[in-house]
């Protein structure tokens, strides 16, 4: 299942829900901004950083780059993908499910 999260962390719940409800295997896109979830550093980094030893975690690329954020400020593990590559893992992944 492809799980999409479009909150920032520090504004709302919506990345905690997901990672405690996803399975692993799961994959997890962060989009819009849910990219914020992405940045090393951060209060929040650990729970992606424990995300990526179970589960797939993507970024929206352009949604990085709307927000100022350089890909090398990215935790390693979390792979960057244009618009093809998030059609690409809708497609893949067959349900998807929103993260509000």
């Amino acid at each position: 299942m492809l799980h999409l999260v479009n909150k920032s962390p520090f504004e709302r719940d919506s990345l905690n829900s997901c990672l405690r409800l996803s399975k692993a295997g799961s994959v997890i896109l962060l989009i819009e901004d849910g990219v914020y979830a992405a940045m090393k550093g951060t209060v929040e980094s650990t729970k992606i950083e424990g995300a990526v030893a179970d589960r797939s975690v993507y970024v929206l690329g352009p949604d990085l780059k709307a927000r100022g954020i350089e890909e090398d400020r990215i935790i390693d593990g979390v792979s960057v993908v244009d618009y093809g590559g998030f059609v690409d893992l809708a497609v893949d992944n067959g349900a998807v499910q929103s993260w509000l």
